[in-house]
Order: C-alpha cells, then structure tokens, then sequence
C-alpha cells in the first residue's frame, strides 16, 4: 500500500520513510521468533502460545525481510492465519525496535479486508497510543507527533479529538507543558489532525484544542496563565471557539476570588498593625493588577459573544457579573444583572441581594432604590433576606443611619431582624454618638427594639467633657 501522509514514500513501496524515530536499528533476523522475546502484552496467553502455527512465524519472517509489499504476504498466508495469530502480528511490529510502519500497513491490509472487529481496533487504539507516549516521552518534534496521528488516521484509526487530549495530556503529566501548547499550535494552524478537524465539537465541559488547555492550566491553579494563553490564540490568529473563551473567563473568576481574599487578609493586617501601611508604589500596583482583570473580563467577554450565539450571552455577563461582585463594584455588577435579565438568564436572587449589599455600602443611592423595587412584591421570608443583605450592605460601609432605617422597616413590616444584625446597627449607631454627640436616633431605636420585645431594660447616658457630667436615661 502507499500511504497517503507526507512520511511515505512513493519511491518505491517497501521503501518507506519510517514513523518518527520509533524504527531503530533492526534485531537480528531468524527463522523462527521466539515467542518469549516479544512482548505480546494482553493478547498472548499461555493457551494462544500453544495455538500459533508455522503460519504465524512464516509471516512475521517474511514481513521482517521487507522484499515484498506486507498486503501481498498477507493475502497469500490469510488462509493459514487465524484472527488471533493476525493480533499477534500487529503486536510484534508495534513494539519499539521494530518495523513500526509494517504494524500500520498490517491494520489497513485488515481494515480492507473486513477483518477488523472490536477488539483488533481497541489493539491497535492502545498500540497507538504506546507510540504516542514513547514520541511524548522523548525529545521528538511536535510535527512528529502530528504526523503519527495523521498516519493513523490514514489507515482508518481516526484517533479525532480523544487523542489530542491525549497527547495534551501526556504533555502536561511530563512537565513539558510549553510543548503542548505548541503541539496545540501545530493543530490549529493545519485546521485540525488525524480525522479531528478545527471547529468540530470537542468535549462539552472542556471544549476544543485551545479550551481543553486552558482547563488543564485552570486545573493547576494557573487561571491568570489560562486567561493569558486564550488571549495569545486570539492575537496570533488561531482564534479560539467561544468555548473557550468561557473557560478562560471561568478561570479569571477564580482568580479574581483569589486576589480579594488576598486583598482582605493584607487589609486585617494593616487594620491590626501586623504590616505597615502600604506606599504609593504598592497601591499602584494592586490598582493596576485589578485593573487588568476588568480588563481581561471585558476583552473575553466581547470575544465570546462576537463569535458565539446569544446562547451564551447570559453565561458571559453572568461570569461578568461574579467577577465584578467579587472586586466590590456595585454599579458594574448591577448592570450585568439587568444584562443578564436582557439575554434571557434570570440571575440568582442570592446573587442579587448581593450586589445590593455592595451597592448600600457604597451608597448607591439609585441603585440600592432600583434593586429594592423587587421586594415590594417578595414573600416575607424572601423579603426578610433581602432586607438583611440591604442592612449588613449599610453596616459594611459605615452607613449607620440607613442602617438605622432599614432596621425600622422591618420592624414595621412585622419582620425579626437577626440578633447580630440588631448588635451591628447599635454598635455603629453608638460610634456615631462620639462624632456628632446626637442620641436621639440610638433612643429611638432602643425605644423601638424595647416595644417588640428585641431588647431588654438598658441604660443610655452620654458625658459631657466640658461639666464632667454623665446623663443617664433609662429604658
């Protein structure tokens, strides 16, 4: 046969250009192969050893000789080789030191013939995938892996995207990670390779070349690395699919909950004096680095609906959506939740009391006022969460008075503020009395709480520095 990949050679037919450095110096050649110097794996059995005919042997040494074409020999002994005996063949020259393009020529000799059940395929799928490892494994070019895989397709192996997984895999597993993204390179400039074609659907949860790399890199915990590696395809012009895009906006969410915690740690150590205040060159840096997140966010958002369908609209603004709830922008955050709305995703409506939250400790008037307009038409319990989230959003921001306020709605409304939340709001109320000496709104608010039962008899005094006076009230 002549294969049709650019490795073979049209010459002549047994004179071929050998699979990528798999075919090494030839053993010795004998009459008769001994058995137990081949390494038959799971098909020989001590039962299928006593089985094989001179057939066999007569074959594996003809097919050594390379003086005729492996489909000629074969179509000559196919009466004296049984099904087993043909395995066995495909086995032996698979393995390393052998003719590894006799093995492919055997497979296709048996794929013309019909005589290519279940078993043979998973045989020679697993042989494949021997030569792969070994190519990984080595120090062998990219084009050498493609090529094998191409071979393979060519004699009807169709290896398709479950093998570039694979070969990324194996990659990945060895440290030879910028090697996979070439390999992944290599695949998308030639539009695809052995029966995967570039554009076809690859794994639902991890999509094609580009997005199943950066779900390893995500996987690893390198999710600014994945973010960066999408982007590269793009710029380069082996445009990713909208896929993923979605994967690497995923992995920016991750790393942007990331760069929050750590921002929050830094502050409580600032805050406890653990750290000393950071100078202006830090504070840059930190603006800058939240900055280019946002960036990212915007940039791979407007790539995946560009060149995604509405389908996915909602899931871009709603991975939007957390990136900004996570770095505190409230009005951002609002936005993709009406976006969300428009491309037909309903938010979540924990979700929801969230940005809220973030907007009342940043006194977004408008906003809070736009996204409280749901709760007029909530069920008490729903309404109480929402009421709370609005509270603690106060509370964060040091809006005391607000809090106040919300605080009294819910009373009014028949609702039980939490335990906690009553604490809060007294406790920043009774900061406030320091600033502005006013106790009116903290007894009123006692006064309140007192009616409802929420709060036991208390004692209100104030000192006045200026008489050395203390004015207790009791309630």
């Amino acid at each position: 046969m002549a294969l049709s990949s650019p490795f073979s050679s049209s010459l002549h037919p047994r004179l071929r250009s050998p699979l990528p450095r798999l075919r090494v110096s030839k053993p010795p050649r004998s009459v008769r192969v001994s058995p137990k110097s081949v390494r038959f794996d799971r098909i020989l059995t001590s039962e299928s050893e006593s089985e094989m005919t001179n057939g066999f042997f007569e074959a594996i040494e003809e097919l050594e000789r390379m003086v005729r074409d492996p489909s000629d020999v074969l179509n000559e002994m196919i009466e004296r080789l049984s099904s087993r005996e043909l395995q066995l063949v495909l086995v032996y020259f698979s393995q390393e030191g052998r003719d590894s393009y006799c093995a492919l020529e055997v497979f296709d000799w048996l794929k013309k013939e019909n005589r290519v059940d279940g078993e043979t395929m998973e045989l020679m799928v697993s042989i494949a995938c021997g030569w792969i490892e070994r190519l990984v494994s080595g120090e062998h070019a990219v084009d050498e892996v493609v090529g094998l895989l191409n071979e393979m397709e060519c004699v009807g192996v169709e290896p398709g995207f479950s093998m570039v997984e694979k070969v990324v895999s194996l990659y990945w597993e060895r440290g030879k990670k910028e090697v996979g993204v070439e390999f992944v390179k290599s695949v998308m400039r030639r539009g695809g390779v052995g029966g995967y074609v570039v554009g076809e659907d690859g794994d639902k949860g991890r999509g094609r070349p580009v997005g199943y790399l950066a779900w390893k890199m995500m996987v690893d915990g390198n999710y600014m690395g994945a973010v960066k590696l999408v982007i590269e395809f793009k710029d380069c012009g082996l445009n990713p699919d909208p896929h993923s895009y979605l994967i690497a906006l995923t992995a920016l969410v991750k790393e942007q909950k990331e760069f929050s915690k750590a921002l929050r740690k830094l502050k409580a150590s600032m805050k406890s004096g653990s750290i000393a205040e950071l100078d202006d060159e830090n504070t840059n840096r930190i603006e800058k680095y939240q900055s280019d997140i946002i960036n990212y966010g915007l940039r791979l958002s407007n790539c995946a609906v560009q060149e995604g369908s509405s389908v996915n609209a909602g899931i871009v603004h709603e991975k939007l959506l957390a990136i900004y709830t996570c770095a505190g922008l409230g009005l951002e955050a609002e936005n993709e939740l009406w976006q969300m709305k428009l491309s037909g995703k309903e938010p979540d409506k924990e979700l929801c009391d969230v940005v809220l939250a973030i907007c009342a400790s940043q006194k977004e008037v408008s906003a809070v006022n736009r996204l409280l307009a749901r709760a007029e038409v909530m069920g008490s319990g729903r309404r109480k969460k929402t009421l709370s989230w609005l509270l603690r959003g106060y509370v964060k921001g040091g809006n005391y008075l607000d809090a106040s306020d919300t605080l009294m709605k819910m009373l009014d409304l028949g609702l039980c503020p939490d335990y906690l939340d009553r604490v809060a709001v007294l406790q920043g109320l009774g900061k406030s009395i320091k600033e502005s000496g006013s106790i009116e709104l903290y007894m009123k608010l006692c006064k309140r709480l007192s009616d409802v039962e929420l709060i036991g008899p208390c004692l209100v005094y104030l000192y006045v520095h200026r008489y050395k006076l203390w004015v207790v009230n009791t309630l």
